[in-house]
């Protein structure tokens, strides 16, 4: 059996950690799982999506297509998964126009309707799809990924030379200028701060030392954990509550504290006090980063509890064989059209078992 997914870019960073880390638990119950780059010319889009006759089960990821589009696609699936992880039905942040798009919800809506279930990273997400679809077709799957992967970092330096660490793709780097204020404070105070930004383009910030650091999907866990301290500073808007927090499980993954302001995902994930600083003001934040940069012992210990919280609650390898559970349920009650009821196996359904895994995993 086959599953296609329909993804933006050959490797884009929603697939590899949202979809393609759960092919070994799609195997196991006898998925194959092929990746498709969607031209990003509408008429050249075409015959990719007739290809989803070929499949079983077919997962557009993220993209809002011409409506034309999803009408062809929706005709031809056998079965059609919708998986997001931003609030897509919006602008971005930085947009000139504003967040709010009556077009780009417009076509949100008509993605989810046709889909026969929607994947969604967090609550937020969760909550905007179930209020145009039948919430029972809207399943939670959160951002994951496999600590395994990432070395501990060594907490040794003190106060001098400690580095600040930022991860993510070149589109969020406005976030840093939004940030600004926060780290030239902290780098007055802070004699040698520096902030590490692991990305494929740098900004320029005044007042701080920025050093940068080439992403590639080889080196990404091994630079996170060169770092002290990791900073995310988001926004209070709607596009960025539906931000799933990736950098910041990348963070605690490679046993760093976090420094974040309480928006979205930021406050699900940091635990103030516990793993990490959730910090409304400029001083707030200074005070922090200066508290974690002055106790190298400090920054173990909540590196350790932010580990842990990776581990119960956003491990790949728990998520996996939930997500293949769903991908299996879908593609038997298309085969064998049972009722809901008929089909839930023994220990409930995928759906019933995703809701009973911790909740701040959601």
């Amino acid at each position: 059996m086959k599953v296609l997914a329909f993804t933006e870019s050959p490797d884009h960073v929603c697939y590899r950690y949202r979809i393609e880390a759960y092919a070994d638990a799609l195997a196991e119950r006898g998925w194959t799982l092929e990746s498709l780059p969607l031209e990003p010319q509408t008429f050249a889009r075409t015959g990719q999506l007739r290809q989803a006759a070929l499949a079983d089960v077919v997962i557009l990821q993220r993209k809002l297509l011409p409506l034309w589009q999803i009408r062809l696609l929706r005709r031809v699936a056998r079965r059609l998964i919708y998986d997001f992880d931003d609030a897509l039905f919006c602008r971005d942040s930085y947009s000139r126009k504003g967040t709010a798009s009556v077009m780009r919800l417009a076509h949100f809506w008509a993605t989810i309707y046709a889909a026969d279930m929607v994947t969604a990273g967090n609550d937020y997400l969760r909550d905007e799809a179930a209020a145009y679809v039948d919430p029972e077709r809207v399943v939670l799957v959160p951002t994951t990924l496999n600590p395994r992967l990432y070395p501990l970092a060594n907490h040794q330096r003190q106060r001098h030379g400690v580095r600040l660490v930022w991860i993510g793709q070149h589109s969020t780097l406005p976030c840093l200028d939004h940030a600004a204020p926060v780290l030239e404070a902290a780098a007055s105070r802070l004699p040698n701060l520096e902030l590490r930004v692991i990305c494929n383009r740098f900004p320029r910030l005044e007042g701080i030392t920025v050093v940068p650091r080439p992403w590639s999907a080889a080196s990404e866990a091994w630079e996170v954990s060169q770092a002290d301290i990791g900073v995310s500073w988001l926004p209070d808007d709607s596009w960025s509550r539906g931000k799933c927090g990736l950098k910041v499980l990348q963070y605690m993954a490679a046993g760093l504290p976090v420094v974040a302001n309480p928006v979205g995902m930021n406050r699900t994930m940091v635990r103030h006090g516990e793993n990490g600083f959730l910090v409304s003001t400029t001083q707030q934040a200074v005070e922090a980063i200066e508290r974690l940069a002055t106790s190298p012992q400090l920054r173990q210990a909540m590196g350790q509890a932010g580990r842990r919280l990776v581990q119960r609650d956003y491990d790949s390898q728990q998520w996996g064989p939930v997500f293949a559970e769903l991908v299996d349920a879908l593609w038997h009650q298309r085969r064998t059209r049972t009722t809901h009821a008929a089909m839930t196996p023994a220990g409930g359904s995928p759906i019933e078992r995703a809701a009973r895994l911790p909740r701040t995993s959601w």
